[in-house]
């Protein structure tokens, strides 16, 4: 097994989206940060970084405050009611107040303009090495509301009327309800269940709902009903006690 340190040739190089407005500024730093083995995409909206958060699920995001359409302020606050991806803010004010201001909404680290790209891509692989390992340490045994379920050992059980009962769950179904898991209250479309869940080949959307199905089949023989609970036109989510 690799080391914390040890880059893993199987696992693809974290994504960083850059939400930057100035396409030259933007444009630098994709350079620096491929250049350093990363991959990138690039937002040049506040709408549009929201929207590519969403759908990319990046591994890091470099947010800049004043961008058209929605500021880098509200982009983090939005960020942080849904997911706790890695931010690091750029910013041309260098102020206390606004540096304050974005770790107290969740900011990882800041940048001030001009900055040194080669020491925006350090100051990226520092908060990535810190939030991945942090990860990696809390990643064995997931719990939400009455499911658990261990990454490692690929275990699931559910707490129901007192007892602990072990689910016998396919592959697919124990990545559906982990993914699930990860965000009980939020809704999770087919199209993303279908990318981040299902092996590769499977193309459409209606594989989701007969996997769904046979999932939920299996948590109502141990006496959970209604889980994951669909949301009509949108997907679904883990719904239920969690």
């Amino acid at each position: 097994m690799p080391s914390a340190n040890t880059v893993d040739s199987q696992t693809p190089p974290a994504l960083v989206l850059i939400a930057e407005d100035e396409t030259e500024i933007a444009d630098i730093l994709t350079a620096y940060l491929q250049r350093s083995g990363l991959r990138t995409q690039h937002a040049g909206d506040g709408q549009q970084a929201l929207a590519m958060h969403q759908t990319l699920k990046p591994d890091l995001m470099l947010l800049d405050v004043q961008m058209p359409k929605l500021d880098g302020w509200n982009v983090l606050n939005e960020i942080r009611s849904r997911s706790d991806t890695p931010v690091i803010m750029l910013t041309a004010l260098d102020q206390d107040l606004d540096k304050l201001m974005g770790l107290r909404l969740g900011a990882d680290d800041y940048v001030i303009k001009p900055f040194n790209p080669a020491e925006v891509v350090a100051r990226v692989q520092a908060v990535l090495r810190r939030t991945r390992n942090t990860a990696s340490a809390r990643a064995q045994v997931l719990r939400a509301g009455q499911f658990q379920i261990d990454s490692e050992s690929y275990e699931a059980s559910v707490f129901c009327e007192g007892r602990q009962h072990t689910l016998d769950l396919t592959l697919t179904e124990f990545r559906l309800l982990a993914c699930l898991m990860r965000a009980p209250k939020r809704v999770f479309s087919r199209e993303e269940l279908l990318v981040n869940c299902l092996p590769e080949g499977d193309s459409l959307e209606r594989t989701v709902d007969s996997h769904i199905s046979k999932l939920r089949k299996k948590l109502e023989a141990v006496g959970i009903q209604g889980v994951p609970l669909s949301v009509w036109g949108v997907g679904y989510r883990l719904g239920g006690d969690a």
